[in-house]
């Protein structure tokens, strides 16, 4: 059963999502009611012919930011100092960087323009974060995503230079576990993600995670300022 939404700020419960996941259809993409969708494991995907449509998939792959996996090549990397990592300084140019083809790949149009007009208003309220991966003054890569009381949903992320965008995750990742956030959401599951660490996690148990830390208080507003910390080689 797919559930049609109406103009009331309200979502049936993310369980009752079909098996591959769809669980409604409609509604609009405020900054209101993606909070109250994101706060319940709830996230809008669709096309361009498509109506507006919202997920929960069960199980749920997660990156618990303490057991995020550096690789020895990925550690060198980040010491040799090859990019330059920002957080929240081109939130813009980055999200519209993710929604352009990718070398090999037919274009994929899931980030349509009404999706990233929402995903910046969002990150004007202070809830949609980007870090970007610089070399000079080119953006190589970088990834985006939400983020509500101590759980990260991340969104997409691009790479223009190889590797750019894992030094962008494990930058994040560093900050993360300063600010004690207990979950990365990755919401599909990826061969790449769970060779960094991720796993999939029942639908039960992300949804109680969700209920313990989505009230804890978070890092509203700008990361600008955000300082991490040099990621030691394992």
């Amino acid at each position: 059963m797919i559930f049609g939404l109406t103009d009331s700020l309200i979502f049936p419960p993310a369980y009752l999502a079909r098996e591959d996941g769809l669980l409604a259809i409609g509604g609009d993409l405020s900054v209101e009611r993606l909070l109250l969708a994101y706060g319940q494991g709830i996230f809008p995907w669709y096309t361009e012919e498509d109506p507006i449509l919202w997920w929960a998939p069960d199980p749920r792959l997660v990156l618990e930011p303490k057991k995020f996996h550096i690789s020895k090549r990925l550690a060198r990397i980040i010491r040799q100092g090859q990019f330059r990592v920002t957080f929240d300084t081109s939130f813009a140019q980055l999200i519209t960087a993710c929604s352009l083809p990718r070398a090999g790949k037919e274009r994929g149009t899931w980030l349509v323009p009404e999706m990233i007009e929402a995903y910046i208003r969002l990150h004007e309220a202070g809830y949609a974060h980007s870090v970007e991966c610089w070399q000079g003054e080119t953006l190589a890569g970088g990834l985006y995503g939400v983020a509500i009381g101590r759980v990260f949903f991340g969104e997409s992320m691009f790479s223009r230079v190889s590797n750019s965008s894992k030094v962008a995750l494990a930058h994040l990742v560093n900050l993360l576990q300063q600010w004690e956030f207990a979950l990365i959401d990755c919401q599909m599951t990826t061969s790449h993600l769970m060779s960094l660490g991720a796993r999939e996690m029942p639908g039960y148990e992300f949804y109680s995670r969700l209920e313990k830390h989505i009230p804890l208080s978070g890092h509203e507003g700008p990361w600008t300022e955000a300082l991490t910390k040099k990621i030691a080689a394992p």
